[in-house]
């Protein structure tokens, strides 16, 4: 329960047209660097389908990228340098953080906390911008700890990023398994918006940038394909950072899927569905003395009942001696950083996928971490 992986096969009808795309000629040859027109229209519509009536895409706020991963990189490298500052959620995704790294860019750790759901809060962020922050980031549904971010919330970070002239980046990876509602409003301009998070004069165009992949909606990690969104003046810094970088994302998963996008509507809530089914069902045979503290999308974190003992030690009996593979907080935290919280549950949460899994293995899962807490010889807290 470690990897974030789709665990059924794309539908056949998907199958069969990236292996007649493959096959073609003309997928050998290059693309415009933003990506195949055909796609990033069928994309924009897609997208006002599933943000509401109003959205304001166009295929020109579009390009297709080698995956999310490349996505993240192109939009950081496009809005930021060596030597400024990014805002990043903890638990944050470690590629994020990775890559941050990697350009000379810092990575400034907003503390989220357990009993508030581990949702982001705005206010504190607001407090971390100095003039060297060029970006915040969300993810949600969350990596790793599964929190959907609810549209209030979203908004608010989307003013607050307007009001010190930066941008939000939001990757919305697993945007396709929120099942009761649609994940925001940005998109939607706001003299159009029903619900009042946003004022009148709201534009997504000025200051949010928009991450996807078809991987996981699609259940096609392996052919690397993503998507930014984002205004005109970023998207020419993406095209030069793509020329560098990638040249064309994969010809022909694009030429594949442009036109079975609404056909695959039905696979995506079907998975969606199956996905809140095995979330249930997790959270319904999770041993008492392991605390759920969030859910959504792929992910379920949960806090471990030893007493003094770290999540990474957790982790690891549970895979040598339960054959459980999970990830602990450290996979997602600083070095040396750690919740700030009164409640003592400091590096005690581990990630779950439910993703690929099937309901026979998580009961098996459950039944395993119940037999843990006396096998394992360790002392429980009290009260778990």
């Amino acid at each position: 329960m470690s990897q974030g992986a789709p665990g059924i096969s794309p539908p056949a009808k998907l199958l069969d047209a990236l292996g007649k795309c493959a096959g073609d000629p003309k997928s050998c040859g290059y693309c415009p660097m933003t990506g195949e027109p055909l796609l990033r229209t069928a994309l924009a519509q897609e997208m006002s389908f599933i943000y509401g009536e109003g959205s304001d895409i166009v295929p020109e706020d579009v390009a297709l990228t080698a995956g999310c991963n490349m996505a993240f990189t192109t939009a950081v490298m496009a809005v930021a340098a060596a030597g400024d500052e990014v805002i990043l959620p903890i638990p944050w995704y470690f590629n994020h953080e990775m890559t941050l790294h990697m350009l000379g860019i810092s990575a400034i750790p907003l503390q989220t906390a357990s009993q508030e759901g581990f949702l982001p809060s705005s206010k504190r962020c607001a407090e971390l911008i100095t003039p060297k922050t060029k970006a915040i980031v969300l993810v949600s549904p969350n990596n790793p700890t599964g929190a959907i971010y609810p549209p209030s919330l979203i908004s608010s970070f989307a003013l607050l990023a307007r009001q010190h002239d930066i941008a939000l980046i939001m990757d919305e990876t697993y945007r396709d398994f929120i099942t009761n509602g649609v994940p925001h409003h940005l998109f939607i301009p706001g003299s159009l918006q029903l619900i009042p998070d946003l004022p009148t004069d709201w534009t997504w165009r000025r200051h949010f940038i928009h991450l996807f992949s078809f991987s996981k909606s699609y259940c096609i990690p392996g052919h690397r394909l993503g998507a930014i969104v984002a205004p005109v003046e970023v998207l020419e810094q993406v095209k030069t950072v793509l020329d560098c970088i990638q040249i064309c994302a994969p010809r022909h998963v694009q030429l594949a899927l442009y036109p079975l996008l609404p056909e695959l509507r039905c696979f995506i809530s079907e998975t969606a569905q199956s996905l809140v089914h095995r979330h249930d069902l997790f959270k319904s045979l999770l041993p008492r003395a392991w605390k759920l503290g969030s859910q959504g999308g792929y992910y379920a974190f949960v806090k471990h009942p030893f007493k003094g003992v770290s999540a990474t030690d957790v982790s690891r009996r549970l895979a040598i001696e339960s054959g459980i593979v999970t990830l602990p907080t450290s996979f997602f935290m600083p070095k040396g950083t750690q919740f700030q919280e009164n409640s003592g549950d400091v590096d005690k949460w581990i990630r779950f996928s439910v993703a690929n899994v099937d309901d026979d293995k998580v009961r098996r899962v459950c039944e395993r971490l119940h037999e843990s807490e006396s096998e394992f010889g360790w002392d429980m807290e009290q009260g778990e």
